[in-house]
């Protein structure tokens, strides 16, 4: 009684226990997920109630259930507010997109609003949406979608437009050249994940452009590393197929250097990566002279390089990827490195180990050498399947030395023990596969092979199994290939298995050793005077044998009657046992015996004819003829692309393609970008560099004119030249910006507006209509180039340090100074004022750097500044140079310092302590983007070709209006002053930007127009370098409207540091409006 209540309450706790595991999740759903009314929850007005929907239909869709029916009442929830029921309704829509594809339609409006929405999931999810709607309807939405978000901030939505576009080319495959060049744009990325994400698409879309990765070739191979595992295979076979149809194959690599074993297989395998194995197999003739590189080549070694990292991968398809780049392309000497990479891979999963060990076969057949002293690697082990035991020993039958077989047929004596007897057999196989290709160790392989055929198990009267029998017939046929080596050393090993014929009862075994006699009826001495009591017996035996058996007899019976000369007692006898075996053989129950004995009987039984020598020489053709040696295994080996799955499969799979002919592809390289810019430079490789001196801007402040450059003191204030410089503003859709992740969240969210809007803002609606008629202006390719570079530039912006409210009356305020420091140009010099408002003087004023424990620090200054003509190193530059202490301030006294710092970015504040009458006072100087950079002096030729190296994702610009110059023109006709009109708002918009800036004025030009008040097309340029990078960073302003209107104006800033570019575009439209 008490057994039923003890189950009971086990179960109750089983049950107990499974809930509170499930307390918190969401496992609930899966017990019942339609225990409530689905439909009123998805249109509820509380997010909670619609994800708990939401989540139940994708319970039913995990279980198999088709609620395709609640289509409609999800498609409204995509317009949601809540993340989570948003992702919930992206998922149910990807999953029945392709089924209700109408009604999908109806959701596109939201699709593509959220294109447009701040969280780049929302983005993402929109993207990936939209591309599930697969039809031909849709798919030029899908491509301006895919446009857009190809150039947008968040990497991860670039990564998405990338995997969409595979989607696309299956959709609509007519826009292949639009494609390409999104391809070619999401592969110039800075973004790791997105260039292997467009590796994928390059793949898909267009896998023989060889002139598009021509662009890239370098970057490439240089972000391979750091691309995701799975996007690293695709991207090193395209590497590797560009560099064998640019440059060929390696004339230094194991393919042709002759340190092969079997130099013919190296060439057949060479031939079969290019033409495939169904055209390659032909012939062992290699390739010709021009169509091999040497390994020096430029792309070769950058290739070799960049994948060498990644032999020790995690991934075991990515070591094999770059192992057979090593393998192909590497030469002859380090193809050693791939070994231990490899072999480190046999420690993974059982189904990765069966792939790599097949691959490992392919390198040990054409070079055995590299594996020889690993063999132990290649022992069989007790967890492994059948089919990686089997590649296994083929690998040591292949890398077997004679140093090494010793120890490897010790391993075989356990292996021959195991109780699956089909191991056994292939193991049996292998020692006469081992004995073949040594024949130093023949005499010790068959001793061996002979004391297992006649032992106990195997020659066993009445009980043997199936298994038993393939162990003993493979042993039988492993002492047949090596006799067939030299047979005549080995008579005493054919008189033992004859002899011990009658102990074999299997008929497949004793089939295959009276082959063996019959074929050696007349070697040595011993077996032709043994051969008539062989037949008798063989004709004794005949009646009781099967039918393989008895096939063999009367085979062997013609070739000793054919072998035997002349006529002597000996073949009297032959003929009188053959007759009998032939009397029994026509009266046998199988045909094929009956059929093989009169076949016999009429080509053996002719002594009375006269054409009696011609019978005799066609039974010796027939039965006595030696078979011709059989080719080297390996030439009939299938070979593919090492880590491919055909090689594998042993058979072309459905996708496999060959390399490219080596030297095929012509390379012409045009220019495939999508911006105004052209593209980059790819002779310079990916990573630009830059060779820029310091420049020194020769701009200052207050009323005192300077000049900028001595050089345009004495030319004319106007040149008018031919220069056709494109000078249209670039649209907002050829902005692609650069922006990670992680640093997000400190791109402005204005400017992250101004990309998704992708609509300029005016301040009211005369702007567009000025614009519009100024475009109608006439203007030709001739501009002119104002040279007057002599400017009044404003006070600088002064910013308050301390407030005398909080410091005892001290007020401290900092303006920017675009002196250049003479210890470092990572230094920024900063003006300081110190102003006493106190009633009474103050002392012991300086300022020092707060550090990140709170203290505050120091150098002294002679430590620092020992020499100050000697450039301090970067590493040791302190974040803030010892400031001259100011030992007493009167009141009401101003007092200016110079302070030099180092900003360690151009968004974080640096925190100083202001000491004043033994008090300390935190503050906060705030750094300026504007400033964040120093002058960098380029002329105009070299300023175009800088920014033609800066083209796409490293491009961004927006618009703003410009009002200043109204005011500037007023003042000019109040005070009668007669000057150009045009040069005073060129003047007027230089200094605007100078005098809140740290900019070097590269130039300032516009087309000649037929209308005097019209100002479109005003170009200035502007150059500087960010301190702590050295990067480049160029500024382009361009105006439209005309003089008495507010202008249009278009900031486009160009800067390899994307995330730096986009907050100095956002500054430089603040300074300008």
């Amino acid at each position: 009684m008490m057994l039923p209540q003890m189950g009971a309450a086990a179960e109750s706790l089983s049950k107990a226990s499974s809930l509170v595991l499930r307390i918190g999740t969401d496992a609930h759903l899966y017990d019942d997920p339609d225990d409530v009314s689905i439909r009123p929850l998805l249109e509820s007005r509380y997010d909670s109630e619609r994800a708990d929907a939401l989540k139940r239909l994708l319970a039913l869709i995990a279980q198999g259930a088709d609620v395709s029916h609640y289509f409609p009442q999800v498609v409204k929830n995509v317009a949601s507010h809540s993340l989570e029921v948003k992702k919930l309704v992206y998922l149910y829509l990807l999953h029945y997109a392709e089924k209700r594809q109408n009604e999908a339609l109806l959701s596109i409006n939201c699709f593509q609003k959220d294109l447009s929405d701040m969280n780049p999931l929302v983005r993402a999810w929109a993207l990936r949406a939209m591309t599930g709607i697969r039809l031909q309807v849709v798919s030029p939405l899908l491509l301006a979608a895919i446009t857009k978000c190809a150039r947008d901030p968040s990497p991860y939505v670039r990564k998405c437009a990338a995997f969409a576009l595979p989607k696309l080319y299956n959709l609509h495959q007519e826009e292949n050249s639009t494609l390409e060049e999104l391809v070619d744009v999401l592969l110039r990325d800075n973004s790791p994940a997105v260039v292997g994400s467009a590796s994928v698409a390059f793949n898909t879309i267009c896998p023989n452009n060889h002139a598009l990765i021509a662009k890239h070739f370098r970057r490439l191979c240089e972000a391979l590393p750091d691309v995701e595992e799975w996007s690293q295979i695709i991207l090193i076979d395209i590497l590797l197929r560009y560099t064998v149809a640019r440059h060929g194959l390696v004339r230094e690599s194991v393919l042709f250097a002759n340190v092969a074993h079997d130099s013919n297989f190296c060439s057949i395998m060479s031939k079969c990566y290019v033409e495939g194995p169904e055209l390659g197999s032909g012939d062992g003739s290699g390739f010709e002279e021009s169509n091999l590189v040497t390994c020096k080549d430029e792309d070769v070694d950058i290739l070799l390089r960049c994948t060498a990292p990644l032999l020790w991968s995690q991934n075991s398809a990515v070591v094999l990827a770059a192992a057979g780049v090593h393998w192909i392309m590497g030469p002859a000497e380090e193809v050693k490195k791939i070994v231990k990479p490899v072999l480190f891979l046999l420690r993974s999963s059982s189904d990765a180990k069966y792939v790599v060990l097949c691959n490992i076969l392919a390198f040990a057949k054409a070079v055995p050498s590299l594996f020889d002293s690993f063999y132990e690697d290649f022992f069989i082990s007790s967890s492994d399947s059948y089919q990686i035991r089997t590649v296994k020993l083929e690998i040591l039958s292949t890398i077997a030395t004679e140093s090494s077989v010793p120890f490897i047929f010790e391993e075989f004596q356990d292996y021959i023990r195991d109780p699956d007897r089909r191991f056994v057999a292939d193991t049996v196989a292998v020692i006469g596969f081992i004995a073949k290709r040594l024949p130093l160790l023949a005499s010790t392989s068959l001793e061996g092979l002979l004391t297992l055929v006649f032992s106990e198990p195997l020659v066993g009267s009445s009980y043997q199994i199936e298994e038993e029998n393939a162990v003993l017939v493979q042993a039988i046929i492993s002492v047949k290939s090596i006799l067939k080596q030299d047979p005549y050393s080995h008579e005493k090993v054919i008189v033992r298995l004859v002899r011990n014929l009658d102990k074999i009862k299997n008929s497949a075994a004793r089939a295959l050793i009276i082959w063996i006699f019959g074929e050696y009826s007349s070697l040595g001495i011993v077996i032709p005077k043994i051969a008539p009591t062989v037949l008798k017996h063989l004709a004794w035996s005949f009646p009781s044998d099967e039918v393989e058996a008895k096939l063999q007899i009367l085979n062997t019976c013609a070739k000793v009657i054919a072998k035997t000369k002349g006529e002597n007692e000996d073949s009297t006898l032959f003929k009188k046992i053959l007759n009998y075996i032939l009397q029994l053989a026509t009266v046998d129950l199988n045909y094929d015996v009956r059929d093989r004995a009169r076949f016999i009987s009429n080509l053996v039984g002719h002594e009375i004819k006269d054409n009696l020598d011609i019978y005799r020489d066609l039974t010796e053709n027939m039965f006595c003829t030696k078979p011709s040696a059989s080719p080297y295994p390996s030439t009939n080996f299938r070979v593919y692309l090492p880590g491919s799955l055909s090689q594998v499969v042993s058979h072309a799979a459905p996708g496999y393609t060959p390399l490219p002919k080596p030297g095929s592809a012509v390379i012409e390289i045009p220019n495939m970008g999508l911006s105004n810019s052209s593209g980059i430079d790819e002779s310079e490789g990916s990573s630009l560099e830059y060779s820029t001196e310091d420049s020194r801007s020769g701009y200052e402040t207050g009323t005192e004119e300077t000049s900028q450059n001595g050089d345009y003191e004495e030319s004319p204030l106007v040149n008018i030249s031919e220069a056709n410089i494109d000078q249209e503003p670039p649209s907002q859709e050829d902005m692609s910006n650069f922006v990670s992740t992680d640093l997000s969240e400190m791109i402005s969210r204005s400017a992250l507006e101004s990309w998704l809007d992708e609509k300029p803002s005016f301040s009211d609606g005369s702007i567009g209509q000025s614009q519009s008629q100024s475009q109608t202006v006439s203007t030709s390719n001739a501009r002119v180039s104002f040279n007057d570079r002599k400017f009044k530039l404003k006070p600088r912006k002064s910013h308050v340090l301390l407030d005398p409210a909080n410091s005892d009356g001290l007020r401290v305020s900092y303006s920017f100074s675009t002196e250049v420091s003479s210890v470092s140009p990572l230094l920024v010099c900063v003006d300081v004022l110190f102003e006493n408002f106190a009633t009474e003087p103050l002392r012991n004023i300086n300022i020092k750097f707060v550090e990140a424990s709170g203290s505050s620090m120091a150098e002294p200054i002679d430590q620092v500044l020992e020499d100050s003509t000697r450039m301090v190193s970067p590493d040791k530059i302190p974040s803030l140079l010892p400031m001259e202490e100011i030992p007493l301030l009167s009141q009401n006294e101003t007092v200016k310092r110079v302070l030099q710092v180092r900003l360690q970015h151009h968004l974080l504040p640096l925190k100083l302590h202001v000491l004043c009458n033994g008090k300390m006072h935190l503050g906060k100087l705030w750094p300026d983007i504007a400033y964040f950079l120093r002058p960098l002096s380029l002329d105009l030729n070299s300023f175009v070709e800088k920014e033609r190296q800066l083209p796409g994702m490293f491009e961004c610009s927006r618009r703003c209006t410009f009002n200043d110059h109204l005011e500037e023109l007023e003042q000019n006709e109040k005070s009668s002053v007669n000057a150009d009109k045009n040069l005073a708002v060129a003047h007027c918009f230089a200094v605007k930007i100078l005098s809140n800036s740290n900019f070097h004025l590269v130039s300032m030009d516009m087309p000649i127009s037929f209308r005097p008040d019209d100002m479109s097309g005003l170009c200035l340029r502007f150059a500087g370098e960010v301190l702590n990078s050295s990067k480049p960073c160029l500024i382009t302003v361009i105006t439209h409207g005309s003089l008495a209107e507010p202008l249009d104006v278009t900031v486009k800033v160009n800067s390899e540091d994307t995330v730096f570019g986009l907050n100095l575009l956002n500054r430089l439209v603040t300074i300008v409006q």
